[in-house]
């Protein structure tokens, strides 16, 4: 049963009370992420949600992770077209050719990356300055959709070789990892989160 305090943790208006969605949000959602196989989870979840809710995802979140061998870029960026017909045959996962060959071909872009960059991370955190940013928005009416980071960054992977990285999908990946703190200031998850920015960086950014 839950206790007197989690019955009254005020959370963002989009969470609602489904489990799944509740510890999303709780445990992870604007958190700050930087281990890249994790990053690289949530770029390809994010694609993969364009049109469906996140709900769906999240319910399919560990049968993508087996399909696709825990998110390894390096495997996936292997992956033949045996593979390809594997994942279209997974009804635990979201059945797309469009989307499953972006991933595959996301994976590519992401080894390219990690050359480059030495870690997904950051090369994705420099659109940000290594920086969480700290917005203060007191209802989801607020949230933009997009951002010029989210722009920057969607212009970028794309050039790099990416799919399904449009700047929405973008912005919401930020969210996501934490590279923007977009829980509304009458969330409890947001003075917790800022709180812990600012014990990050001596500047209180």
């Amino acid at each position: 049963m839950a206790s007197n305090e989690e019955c009254v943790k005020n959370r963002c208006a989009w969470c609602g009370d489904h489990p799944l969605y509740v510890a999303y949000h709780d445990d992870e959602w604007g958190v700050p992420a930087h281990d890249d196989r994790h990053l690289f989870e949530m770029l390809l979840l994010e694609g993969a949600q364009a049109g469906l809710s996140w709900l769906t995802i999240l319910k399919k979140r560990e049968n993508f992770r087996k399909a696709f061998h825990g998110f390894d870029p390096r495997k996936i960026a292997a992956y033949s077209q045996a593979d390809i017909q594997r994942l279209l045959a997974d009804p635990g996962i979201v059945r797309n050719r469009l989307k499953i060959e972006s991933a595959i071909r996301n994976a590519r872009s992401v080894l390219a990356i990690q050359e480059e960059f030495g870690t997904l991370d950051a090369f994705l955190w420099r659109h940000v300055d290594g920086i969480p940013r700290q917005n203060e928005w007191q209802s989801m009416a607020e949230l933009p959709a997009r951002t010029g980071q989210s722009d920057a960054l969607s212009k970028e992977l794309k050039r790099r070789g990416c799919n399904f990285v449009g700047s929405t999908i973008c912005y919401a990946f930020m969210q996501a990892v934490g590279m923007v703190n977009d829980h509304t200031t009458d969330c409890f998850r947001h003075e917790e989160i800022r709180l812990d920015a600012r014990g990050r960086f001596s500047d209180g950014r």
